[in-house]
């Protein structure tokens, strides 16, 4: 406690820090239980996600062997050379417990058969249907990219957050407390000997004048 002074000014001083200290640790606790909840949530999702896309990938695959084993290799690659297209895709945030999320705006991969740019009357259903699926793969695939960091970004935060309210638990407001007590100390200390002084003195003053 060398760099402290143990002054009433300094007693005040050290109360209310403590309280400002309690208080960023209490905000620290609300955001950091705020940020576990969305992410507990988002994990959910992202399970569910993972789920379904595995179906669907799996689907996909099993109606692309089909179609390329019955059409031949040659149809299959010709149709997916006609359906190709540019998707829009655009990245917007929210904001939760303080903290910016990624949320993705993008077009529907998935569409009718009469939209994909091939003559239906050349292609079979086989390869509508593989067409299809994996348009679906495509979608369940940006949605799953978005959660995904978002996930990761939730766990920075949850963790820079933990830091910081650890921080100020056993640390700042420990010591804050350490300092505040023996400024408390050192003043009665004082007190009492000022108090122990006087007395002497008064007792002097009382002796003489006997």
């Amino acid at each position: 406690m060398e760099d402290v002074s143990a002054t009433r000014s300094e007693l005040l001083a050290r109360r209310v820090r403590i309280r400002l200290a309690e208080q960023g640790r209490d905000l620290l606790k609300e955001k950091r239980t705020a940020l576990v909840r969305e992410f507990a949530r988002l994990s959910r999702e992202a399970v569910e996600g993972m789920d379904a896309l595995g179906r669907s990938a799996s689907a996909a695959t099993r109606a692309l062997s089909t179609a390329v084993a019955l059409d031949g290799p040659e149809a299959v690659g010709s149709a997916a050379l006609v359906t190709s297209r540019q998707l829009r895709v655009a990245v917007r945030s929210r904001v939760v417990a303080g903290v910016r999320i990624a949320e993705l705006e993008a077009d529907v991969a998935a569409r009718a058969a009469d939209a994909r740019g091939y003559a239906l009357v050349s292609t079979s259903g086989r390869i509508d249907l593989a067409a299809h699926r994996f348009e679906v793969v495509l979608d369940q695939l940006l949605e799953f990219a978005v959660l995904e960091l978002t996930l990761r970004r939730l766990v920075e935060e949850i963790e820079r957050t933990t830091r910081r309210l650890n921080a100020l638990e056993y640390v700042v407001v420990p010591r804050l407390a350490a300092e505040r007590d023996w400024i408390k100390q050192v003043l009665e200390e004082r007190e009492l000997e000022s108090r122990v002084r006087l007395l002497r003195a008064r007792g002097t003053r009382e002796r003489r004048a006997a």
